[in-house]
């Protein structure tokens, strides 16, 4: 039979110059001067007062951020998935470019020199269509 294994929940946030770490299951908290050791402080607090070892149990973090941060990160986001939507579009429009002047009866090489791209992107972009 498989036993099942415990997962502590830690709390993070952000108080003055630390990172407050809560576990929710022995009500107790930590805190950590630096973001890479909260994980470490976290599983300390767990091990002395619950007195079970790392491999164990699990731990999971909820970080909480101000909500201007996660607003930022937001819109970071959209802003990320519109630039690659414009990425695209972008090596479409090259695409077409260097498609009508090969049509044209323009080599490969001039049509990169024509349009400011290296011989071997042009040939890529025709390869591709």
């Amino acid at each position: 039979m498989v036993e099942e294994v415990k997962t502590y929940h830690a709390e993070v946030t952000r108080d003055g110059r630390f990172w407050l770490i809560r576990v929710r299951e022995i009500d107790r908290s930590t805190q950590a001067l630096r973001y890479k050791d909260v994980v470490t402080m976290a599983n300390e607090l767990i091990e002395i007062m619950d007195g079970v070892k790392e491999d164990e149990y699990d731990l999971h973090l909820e970080v909480h951020l101000p909500s201007s941060v996660k607003d930022h990160q937001a819109r970071a986001e959209v802003l990320r998935e519109e630039a690659q939507r414009k990425q695209a579009e972008a090596a479409a429009e090259h695409r077409a470019a260097v498609q009508e002047l090969l049509a044209l009866g323009v080599s490969q090489r001039e049509a990169g020199e024509v349009l400011g791209m290296s011989f071997q992107r042009v040939s890529q972009l025709a390869k591709s269509s």
